[in-house]
């Protein structure tokens, strides 16, 4: 397997750290006036697009599955020898109509919005799928079968698929006016090109993107500061920062495709945000395969970096955390609690540490750990790394930092949402490599790894990359172990990584 895979928007810095890491690296950045209003008019309730759709698609199925159940139960004398039979042709019922009415685009959301007008899909697609399901149903002839018991399911998923979309889409279109239902996009680049992109977004019927606003380092002469009712927010080093503040889906560049220079400094700035990122082919004359494309109603986009883990791949790893961690606790509690005592008679202090930590989106985190650390010594802020034989480790702290069992606490932190069993290693704010080198010195392009919440365990472990960085190549491995994770993510990646943690512990030359 290839266990690690370049990335055109970063490159390791060397030891001096030469170049600069784009607008993270140089610290906090201030957003003006005009932009804290815009954040101050982002609401943070919202409902993503893509989610109600999926969600929609898979109510709908259920409920077909139950109405045939609830058609086969109120027979007035069902066979009983049917009953797997019929219950397998709901189940299979379901299935058909949920793939069928997919692939009539009835699952989109301008579909959604507008229902009202399109039911006869609808109520073709369904009946389409219960045909295939009688035609089914009559090769087995399951005993006590009739047509008035399909006919009746096929009216009664029909009825009341069609009441609850004629309130979805009123729903709909009420969400989309208050800002909870949108697809939220920053442009990247202003003057002509930005104006011809919004207009024809502006054209689409049906459109759910919301531009929130224009960010550009070029001055107002050479980017006007208000493009098609639009203002410039800002820089793109501020861009960073805002789309760190509130949610934001999508950037959206402007940039011809001839500015090839200009391009790749600009992605070497924003392919460290979790978002979606797309260049305008509206303007473009290169012509590419129609695969290239995403399209927003007749509107091009090239499709330049995805967001890792979008919607129900974040719903999966969500929910293989919250039950492997809850297991992980039971199991392991005899392990903390003799660790807590050990701890605790060790030397005097607080038995948990706590400490800030960069997570998801470069947003702090406090992570808990049992304390390995004489407390007058702790440094929360890590601005001394520990070393090979550190006179501040006591002694129980240098058998659990060896064997990772200072790290079980954290998977607290992975029940209440701030880490993931599975991730790149979560670092200290202010942490730096024995050499005195912040990491943003060391990688160009570090905060990438933060587009995915961080993990107690990782790829990067597993491989051997974990303990002391007394060098810049170890932190440059991480780095691109972390990436490979990233951009190859899977859940049999995460059952892997898990399956592989116990054995990696056993190699504690560098964990101290």
């Amino acid at each position: 397997m290839n266990e690690q895979v370049p990335n055109r928007f970063y490159s390791p810095r060397s030891a001096a750290g030469s170049g600069g890491a784009g607008p993270a690296a140089s610290g906090p950045v201030e957003l003006n006036a005009q932009a804290l209003q815009a954040l101050a008019h982002l609401r943070n309730d919202f409902i993503s697009p893509r989610m109600l759709c999926g969600l929609w698609r898979l109510g709908e199925a259920v409920l077909i599955f139950l109405v045939g159940t609830l058609v086969w139960v109120l027979r007035a004398d069902p066979a009983p020898d049917g009953a797997v039979t019929w219950l397998a042709a709901a189940l299979a019922g379901s299935l058909v109509a949920s793939a069928i009415l997919a692939s009539a685009h009835a699952y989109e959301l301008a579909f959604l919005r507008r229902s009202g007008l399109r039911l006869w899909r609808i109520a073709a697609g369904l009946g389409l799928s219960f045909g295939f399901v009688a035609a089914g149903l009559a090769f087995l002839r399951p005993s006590g079968l009739d047509g008035v018991s399909i006919l009746a399911w096929y009216l009664s998923s029909l009825a009341l698929i069609v009441a609850a979309r004629l309130i979805l889409g009123v729903n709909l279109r009420r969400w989309a006016r208050n800002g909870r239902m949108e697809r939220r996009a920053l442009i990247v680049g202003g003057g002509k090109n930005a104006e011809t992109l919004i207009r024809g977004l502006e054209l689409q019927p049906g459109n759910d993107i919301r531009i929130c606003g224009i960010f550009d380092d070029r001055d107002d002469r050479r980017s006007p500061p208000l493009v098609a009712g639009y203002p410039k927010l800002g820089t793109i080093a501020e861009l960073v920062e805002f789309a760190r503040r509130t949610r934001i889906d999508m950037l959206i560049v402007t940039l011809p495709l001839s500015a090839e220079e200009r391009l790749l400094t600009l992605m070497k700035q924003l392919w460290v945000l979790p978002l979606d990122i797309r260049l305008a082919a509206h303007a473009g004359e290169l012509k590419f395969r129609p695969r290239t494309y995403s399209y927003v109603g007749a509107v091009p986009l090239i499709d330049v970096v995805d967001r890792p883990l979008a919607d129900w791949d974040g719903i999966a790893k969500r929910c293989l955390d919250i039950v492997a961690a809850s297991v992980a606790i039971v199991l392991l509690s005899p392990v903390m609690i003799a660790a807590a005592v050990a701890v605790r008679l060790d030397s005097p202090g607080p038995v948990i540490f706590r400490q800030k930590r960069h997570g998801f989106n470069n947003q702090a985190v406090e992570i808990f750990k049992f304390r390995s650390l004489h407390h007058a010594m702790s440094d929360p802020e890590a601005r001394q790394i520990v070393t090979k034989n550190d006179k501040r480790v006591t002694r129980v702290g240098a058998f659990i930092r060896k064997s990772s069992i200072d790290e079980l606490p954290q998977l607290f932190n992975v029940l209440r949402g701030d880490l993931s069993l599975v991730g790149p290693r979560p670092h200290a704010i202010h942490a730096k490599s024995s050499r005195d080198e912040t990491f943003t010195e060391i990688v160009d392009g570090y905060f990438g790894r933060h587009k995915v919440k961080p993990g107690i365990t990782g790829w990067a472990q597993i491989h051997g990359w974990r303990g002391e960085i007394d060098e810049p190549e170890k932190l440059i491995k991480r780095f691109e172990y972390d990436l490979y994770y990233i951009e190859n993510w899977s859940l049999l990646l995460d059952l892997y990584v898990l399956a592989m943690t116990p054995i990696s512990l056993l190699r504690t030359k560098a964990a101290y």
